[in-house]
C-alpha cells in the first residue's frame, strides 16, 4: 500500500505494480492534490559528470554541514538515471539547442535546474497519473483517507506492519492488509497560517507513524519560502525560486524608492546586501530571515521583488503560471515589483529512513532498529539529504531517487502472498459514549496562530513552552472528540495536525544551536 500521489507516491507504486505486485494507492482527495502538482521550480540534477562534485557540495553547504555526506552523493550520482526514467513516463523537460535548458536557483553555483517552464510538478505529476492509471496491479483510491496503522504485535520489542485503517467517501471505516505501507504522504505546512502547500498537507503520514512507533527527527527544521505572493485576503501564492535566478531582486519599500531615484543597476540596492554577499540568490533560510525582519523593522506585510529591469515578454513567456496569477490582481511581469513574504514550504524533517525508505523504530521500542513493512518516502520522510536547510530543487530529486530505491527494496524483500487473518477491526473495543461537538474550525485556527507566533521563522525558549502548553490543551480537547466520535476527515487532519505540531515544537526546544533553518534569539 503507498498512502499520498504526489512525484513519490506515483513513482514507487507504478514500479511495484511493474513488477507484479498488487499494489493500492490511497490519497485523501484527487490524485493531482498534492504538493509536487503545486513545484514550480523544477528538478535540480548534475547532468554532466563535471557538476556532480560541485551539486554535491551545494547541498551540504547549504545544509549547514549537517547532511549525511554518503546520502548527498548517493542521491546526486544517481539522479541522471532518475531523470532518464522520468522521460521514459513521458515528462516532458524543457530544452534548448544545447540540450535541457537548464535554470540557475538560489544556493547553487551553476545551473542544473531542469523545468518544464514554471509548472514543472505539474507536468511531473500529469505524466505519472497517466501511467499510475494504465498500470497492471495498481488500483487507486481517489477521496479515501488514512487513518492510522495496523501493527502485527503490540507486545513484541521488535514491530511489524499488517496493515491499515482507511477512511472511504461515505465515511465508513476499511481495514486493509498490507505486506508493507509506503508513506508518502507529503508534510505539514498547514501547521501555520501561511503556506503554499495545497490543503492536503497535514502531516497524516507523519503522526500516523510516529503513533506507531516510528522514529522522527530534525523536525525543527521547517523551511519557510521567502518569496510567496502576499495580497490582502488571498492565500499565498509561490513566487518559484527560479524569478530570483532570472534576475528579480528582492527589495524594501525604501530600497525600491532609492532605486527609482538613483538609477544603476538594482540588485545595489537591495537588502539582500546586508545579510549575505550573494544578494537575492543566497540560499532559503538566509532570504526568509532577511525578509522577515526586514518586515518587522518597516511594520510592513511584504517585502517586494522588483522585475521591471527584466525583459517583459521573456519573463511572460518563462514563467506563464505566475503571470496567468498576477493578471488575477492587476500585476504584471516585467512591469511590476511584487509583494512578497515567506510562508511555510517544506519539511525537512520527518520519518526517519535509510538510503532505501524503510524506516526505523524509535528508542522506547528498540536502538535504531529497522521497521519491517513500514517505508516513507518524499517530503514525509527525513533522509539525511538536507541536512538544517533543503537546497533549492532538490526536493523532487530527492522524493524520485528514494521512490526508486524504495520499489527496489520492496520487490526484492516482500512476499507475494497476504495473510489477513485476525487483522483487528478498527476501535474493537467500541466507541466511548458518543459526544456531540461544534465544528473545529477553531480549534485549527488556535493551533495555528500558536505556532505561527511561537514556532515560526525565529523562536525564543519561553515561547515555545508556551506553545507546548497550548497545544496540551487542544491535544486534550481533541482526543476527547476523538475517542467520542466516528471519524471525519476533519477531526482526522486535526488530530494529526496538533501531534506534528508538538513533535516540531519538542524538537526546536531540544535544538541549542542556530543552524540553518532554526534559529532561536535566546542562542544568537
Amino acid at each position: 500500500m503507498v498512502v499520498g500521489s504526489g512525484i513519490a507516491g506515483l513513482f514507487v507504486a507504478t514500479r511495484c505494480a511493474r513488477a507484479g505486485l498488487s499494489t493500492l494507492v490511497v490519497t485523501k482527495k484527487n490524485l493531482s492534490d498534492s504538493s509536487t502538482n503545486w513545484a514550480q521550480g523544477g528538478i535540480a540534477a548534475a547532468m554532466s559528470n563535471t557538476d556532480l562534485q560541485a551539486h554535491i557540495n551545494d547541498t551540504i553547504e547549504a545544509g549547514c554541514g549537517l547532511s549525511q555526506p554518503e546520502i548527498v552523493e548517493m542521491v546526486v550520482r544517481e539522479a541522471s538515471e532518475r531523470i532518464e526514467d522520468l522521460i521514459a513516463s513521458g515528462v516532458q523537460f524543457d530544452s534548448n539547442e544545447d540540450g535541457f535548458d537548464l535554470a540557475m536557483e538560489g544556493g547553487h553555483s551553476s545551473r542544473r535546474i531542469l523545468h518544464t517552464k514554471d509548472a514543472t510538478g505539474a507536468e511531473i505529476e500529469r505524466a505519472l497519473i497517466v501511467e499510475a492509471r494504465t498500470s497492471p496491479n495498481l488500483e487507486l483510491l481517489e477521496s479515501h483517507m488514512a487513518i492510522d496503522l495496523i501493527l502485527k504485535d503490540k507486545s513484541a520489542e521488535i514491530k511489524g506492519i499488517a496493515g491499515i485503517w482507511i477512511l472511504t467517501p461515505n465515511g465508513e471505516v476499511r481495514t486493509i492488509s498490507a505486506q508493507a505501507v509506503i508513506i508518502a504522504t507529503g508534510g505539514a505546512g498547514h501547521i501555520y497560517r501561511q503556506t503554499t502547500n495545497p490543503s492536503v498537507a497535514t502531516g497524516d503520514g507523519i503522526a500516523m507513524a510516529h503513533r506507531a512507533g516510528a522514529e522522527v527527527r530534525d523536525l525543527e527544521f521547517v523551511q519557510f519560502h521567502p518569496t510567496a505572493l502576499a495580497l490582502p485576503g488571498e492565500r499565498p501564492f509561490l513566487i518559484t525560486e527560479t524569478l530570483r535566478g532570472h534576475g528579480a531582486i528582492l527589495m524594501t519599500s525604501g530600497d525600491l524608492q532609492k532605486w527609482k531615484e538613483s538609477g544603476g543597476r538594482p540588485s545595489e540596492y537591495s537588502f539582500m546586501l546586508n545579510h549575505d554577499s550573494r544578494g537575492s540568490l543566497a540560499t532559503r533560510d538566509i532570504v526568509a530571515r532577511a525578509a522577515d525582519q526586514e518586515m518587522k523593522k518597516s511594520g510592513e506585510n511584504s517585502v517586494w521583488l522588483a522585475t521591471s529591469h527584466l525583459e517583459k515578454n521573456v519573463m511572460k513567456e518563462r514563467f506563464p503560471t505566475i503571470q496567468s496569477r498576477l493578471e488575477k490582481h492587476g500585476l504584471e511581469l516585467g512591469v511590476d515589483a511584487l509583494p512578497v513574504a515567506p510562508a511555510a514550504h517544506y519539511m525537512v524533517g520527518g520519518i526517519s529512513v535509510d538510503e532505501n525508505g524503510l524506516s526505523k523504530q524509535h528508542k522506547p521500542y528498540s536502538n535504531e532498529l529497522q521497521y519491517p513493512g513500514l517505508y516513507a518516502i518524499g517530503e514525509a520522510a527525513c533522509t539525511g539529504l538536507h541536512g538544517a536547510n533543503r537546497l533549492a530543487s532538490n526536493s523532487l530529486l530527492e522524493a524520485v531517487v528514494f521512490s526508486h530505491r524504495c520499489a527496489e527494496h520492496v520487490i526484492e524483500n516482500v512476499s507475494r502472498n497476504l495473510d489477513d487473518a485476525n487483522l483487528p477491526e478498527w476501535r474493537a473495543d467500541g466507541l466511548s459514549d458518543l459526544i456531540e461537538h461544534s465544528p473545529l474550525r477553531s480549534d485549527r485556527i488556535a493551533l495555528q496562530s500558536t505556532m505561527t507566533d511561537d514556532v515560526g521563522l525565529v523562536k525564543r525558549d519561553a515561547r515555545l513552552q508556551r506553545a507546548q502548553r497550548r497545544l496540551e490543551l487542544l491535544r486534550e480537547e481533541v482526543d476527547r472528540i476523538w475517542r467520542g466520535s466516528l471519524p471525519t476527515q476533519e477531526v482526522i487532519e486535526l488530530r494529526n495536525m496538533i501531534h506534528v505540531s508538538r513533535l516540531v515544537t519538542a524538537a526546536a526546544l531540544n535544538r541549542k544551536e542556530n543552524v540553518g533553518l532554526h534559529h532561536n534569539l535566546d542562542y544568537d
